[in-house]
């Protein structure tokens, strides 16, 4: 029992003597927590703008990546195959018999075998004339049935390239592509529009000839029937011996 009042009198002692050694100039650590709570809110502001930084370069990227697919050109043409195609009808006009698509040629074609008038001419002649124009007419029915067929043969072609040009407009990346199929499209609407105008060509070219043809024949009859009612002094009685 006499040994606590010896350790609690030896533990002041301690304290005592720390106390008396201690520097009068040394000075205790305060906390300032007013100071911590605006660092801490400071701290939060600052990554409050850097992830507002970081939310803009991300809009800006997607903004160049937006752009890019904007220029991206389209994979697929069909411009080749439109511009064939109409290649070949122009060939198929331009095979044109006997009266080709010039106005020259008709001009010189009509001088010779659709006279404004037959006096003068003769019966051979009218023959022959009239078999140049028959033939003429056929030969320009004959192209038009050729320009009909090569169109018919388009067909196929034209749906094919409609329905890749479709496809690929509907999986556009961006806007540049779908205004190139677009654009394709449009030049096949074209190619089609020149593929009627061609057909109508043909079949205007047969029908004013065949029309012609018979107007020249309405014409060349009726100067044989004139040529006939006035042919010599007309019929002159004879007498015939029949048995000698």
């Amino acid at each position: 029992m006499t040994c606590r009042p010896l350790r609690v009198a030896l533990a002041a002692g301690t304290v005592a003597l720390v106390l008396a050694t201690a520097p009068a100039s040394a000075q205790w650590a305060v906390f300032d927590g007013s100071n911590f709570v605006q660092n801490v809110l400071n701290g939060a502001h600052q990554l409050q703008q850097i992830a507002h930084e970081v939310t803009s370069l991300q809009n800006e990227a997607q903004m160049l990546l937006n752009q890019a697919r904007n220029l991206t050109s389209l994979p697929y043409s069909a411009l080749s195959q439109i511009q064939s195609s109409i290649g070949q009808t122009q060939a198929l006009l331009q095979q044109a018999q006997r009266i080709a698509y010039d106005v020259q040629t008709i001009d010189q074609a009509f001088t010779l075998n659709y006279p404004h008038s037959f006096g003068g001419v003769s019966g051979s002649e009218m023959a022959q004339q009239a078999e140049q124009r028959w033939q003429d007419a056929v030969a320009a029915f004959r192209d038009a049935l050729h320009v009909q067929a090569g169109v018919v043969g388009n067909l196929q072609s034209t749906q094919n390239q409609t329905g890749a040009l479709v496809s690929v407009s509907q999986g556009a990346a961006g806007v540049l592509q779908a205004a190139q199929a677009g654009n394709q499209l449009i030049a096949l609407q074209t190619r089609q529009v020149a593929d009627l105008t061609a057909i109508m060509a043909a079949q205007g070219r047969a029908q004013a000839l065949e029309q012609a043809r018979k107007a020249e024949a309405e014409a060349q009859a009726k100067e044989q029937l004139a040529r006939f009612l006035t042919y010599g002094p007309g019929y002159q009685p004879q007498a015939v011996v029949l048995f000698h």
